[in-house]
């Protein structure tokens, strides 16, 4: 019971919260699949496709909203796709994947803690060769892990004055779109297993996601909740990094 009522609720809260800035939630997800024991063989399709869902939905909404850059997305995205598509076939081993998706969520609650100082104005576009190596890093990055790279991108995005908060949330949405679309079709090239309450996932996954993404433009999730949530990764990355 715990599970049927504990995991789509921790879905729908951590793609209401990513949704809320651009991305889609695969650590979230990532973590709730941890937390509850799932076979890494079944996380990572899981994961890629509630990110698509949820990414769709953020994607169409950031755009709208007139966030959405394409001379900043086209470079990023160029070879990522394919990165992704090679990362979405290769199967890491369990013992390498658990250390791996350990990582990455333990990074992704510092990233849901860290609070950049970016400039609203003018910013300066990074050279487009390094944006095309940036993108096949995350890609590939992506693929392996099963998250969507938004976590990865928006960082750099940042860090490296490239965009500012809403441009970086206006492209990680559908950057994380075509680079989980691209290792969802390299994994399925593969031997998949999906988990048999994955409906009843996708479903919660949607309604944060359109929740979040729906409001992301005009509040701020609550700072006590990202701690929450930020404690939640944590403690799965850190499940992950001893089983």
């Amino acid at each position: 019971m715990l599970l049927e009522i504990g995991l789509p609720t921790l879905i729908f809260i951590a793609a209401a919260l990513y949704a809320a800035v651009g991305h889609a939630g695969a650590s979230g997800y990532l973590a709730a699949m941890a937390l509850f024991g799932l076979a890494p063989t079944e996380m990572k399709p899981a994961a890629l496709t509630l990110n698509i869902l949820v990414a769709s939905i953020a994607t169409v909404k950031y755009i709208r909203a007139g966030f959405f850059s394409w001379t900043l997305f086209w470079p990023l995205a160029l070879l990522a796709i394919p990165a992704a598509f090679v990362g979405g076939r290769l199967q890491l081993p369990s013992h390498y994947y658990k250390p791996l998706i350990g990582i990455v969520l333990i990074y992704a609650a510092w990233r849901l803690l860290w609070k950049p100082q970016v400039s609203t104005e003018t910013v300066r576009r990074g050279r487009q060769v390094y944006l095309i190596f940036a993108g096949a890093c995350i890609g590939l990055m992506s693929g392996l892990t099963g998250v969507g790279g938004g976590i990865f991108l928006s960082p750099l995005l940042l860090f490296a004055g490239w965009a500012t908060a809403r441009e970086s949330s206006g492209v990680a949405a559908p950057f994380i779109l075509v680079n989980s679309l691209a290792a969802l079709f390299g994994l399925m090239s593969t031997n998949i297993t999906f988990p048999d309450a994955m409906p009843v996932w996708a479903v919660a996954a949607v309604a944060g996601g359109y929740l979040g993404a729906d409001y992301g433009s005009k509040r701020l999730a609550s700072p006590a909740i990202l701690s929450l949530l930020a404690c939640a990764l944590i403690i799965a990355g850190i499940k992950m990094l001893l089983t």
